[in-house]
């Protein structure tokens, strides 16, 4: 927690002198009693019970003035709140590997199902592309707020040989940086790109290079390695790339996920979704404390009318 006015605390200072007082007051209260009072009555004027709610009334009030006191310097946390807008390009392999079917019914139908959910539970004012990449990329889908159409796009996909990873976050830069000149002059957009692969770059440019690309244009690129590890008598031996991946969102301030079957790649665009869809901002919260303040002192009088007919 931050304040705005931190000078105003200096409102505690009263209130502290205030709970001293109180304190002060009552011990020369009990001494007055034991010094001047005789024993029958002694009992009267310093009752044992109850002690407890004789002290309270006055605690609640002290704490409501604490509580208007913090309320003054105008405090503020750190709260995640839902971005107005974004660009979000969803960029997938579709090499020849994605045909493999240790995921069912194969990795390439199963990442799409899942893309496709992402894609249309996003924030409505979302603009959303699509780029697929394998020997050669392909924009399938220019950022649009029609998360419909995007993820419609995604049903008929094309495999081919290689795998240019690199080429695939280039062209998924190229997409957000066409998308940034259509906004508004001033208007800053945030953008992410999600890529998945199940492969290691075999053509084009390197991973690197292009993670340093986005780095430079301020792009964090999440990355997924995806499917099951291959079984030492299985005759597929190509798995993700994970180290590259992992070093392409490490570079750029993406998050690297590994999913090795459908229900995991569902868990980690639930993950994504919720990490792009909010920013985490500063937030004054000077009415929620005056609001507890005031219930504070709202209590403090129901129980003191309720135990002792009068206000504190």
């Amino acid at each position: 927690m931050t304040l705005l006015a931190p000078w105003w605390l200096l409102l505690l200072v009263p209130v502290a002198l205030l709970a001293i007082g109180y304190v002060v007051q009552q011990r020369r209260r009990s001494k007055y009693a034991v010094r001047f009072a005789t024993l029958p009555m002694l009992a009267r004027l310093v009752p044992r019970r109850p002690g407890w709610r004789r002290h309270l009334p006055a605690s609640v009030l002290l704490l409501a003035f604490a509580a208007l006191g913090i309320a003054a310097a105008r405090p503020q946390v750190e709260m995640e709140v839902p971005r107005e807008t974004a660009t979000i390009v969803v960029t997938i392999d579709t090499s020849l590997s994605m045909r493999q079917t240790d995921v069912p019914p194969n990795r390439l139908e199963a990442a799409s199902a899942a893309a496709q959910q992402f894609i249309e539970r996003l924030p409505e004012r979302f603009n959303v592309g699509v780029v697929t990449f394998s020997g050669t990329t392909a924009v399938l889908t220019q950022p649009t707020t029609d998360h419909q159409q995007a993820a419609a796009t995604l049903r008929n996909l094309t495999l081919e040989n290689r795998t240019a990873i690199g080429e695939g976050v280039f062209t998924s830069l190229r997409v957000v940086e066409a998308q940034s000149v259509l906004m508004p002059e001033g208007e800053d957009v945030p953008a992410h790109v999600v890529l998945l692969s199940d492969g290691r770059n075999t053509f084009g440019r390197q991973p690197s290079e292009a993670a340093r690309a986005a780095a430079r244009a301020g792009v964090p690129v999440s990355t997924i390695a995806y499917g099951a590890p291959p079984d030492r008598d299985s005759s597929y031996a190509m798995s993700a790339d994970t180290e590259s991946l992992a070093a392409i969102a490490e570079e750029t301030g993406g998050t690297a996920y590994t999913a090795e079957d459908r229900a995991e790649l569902s868990d980690v665009y639930q993950d994504i979704r919720s990490s792009i869809g909010y920013r985490t901002e500063p937030v004054e919260v000077t009415h929620y404390v005056a609001v507890m303040a005031l219930l504070a002192g709202l209590v403090a009088a129901a129980f003191s009318l309720r135990w002792f007919v009068r206000l504190p």
